[in-house]
């Protein structure tokens, strides 16, 4: 259950990058260059309606658009760590021992 709220291409880097609290749709894309502002919309909006991610619009002009986790985003938090763990772990590995190793072979 908890790798399918992460799955999609790029959707850890953007709860990577709102674990450290709210930000605003620019400053995303500030933090995440290679991203598309199409993705990244994308994204937030997939993970809005996961329940992870809440946006909070404030009047003005311009609008301002804030992205923050909630606490079911938050909770990802361990996950998130140990999947970056592994990945360097395997990157430092052998090639395909990792994989073996993994899997228990």
């Amino acid at each position: 259950m908890a790798l399918a709220a992460v799955s999609g291409r790029w959707t850890t880097l953007v709860l990577r990058e709102l674990m450290g609290g709210p930000l605003g749709f620019s400053e995303l894309r500030e933090r995440l260059p290679e991203l598309s502002a199409k993705v990244l919309s994308q994204r937030l909006r997939e993970l809005g309606e996961r329940g992870l991610v809440s946006v909070e619009r404030r009047r003005g002009f311009p609008v301002r658009t804030s992205y923050s986790l909630t606490g079911s985003g938050r909770a990802l938090r361990p996950l998130l760590i140990e999947l970056y763990a592994t990945g360097e772990a395997l990157l430092t590995m052998e090639p395909n021992m990792g994989v073996r190793r993994l899997m228990g072979n």
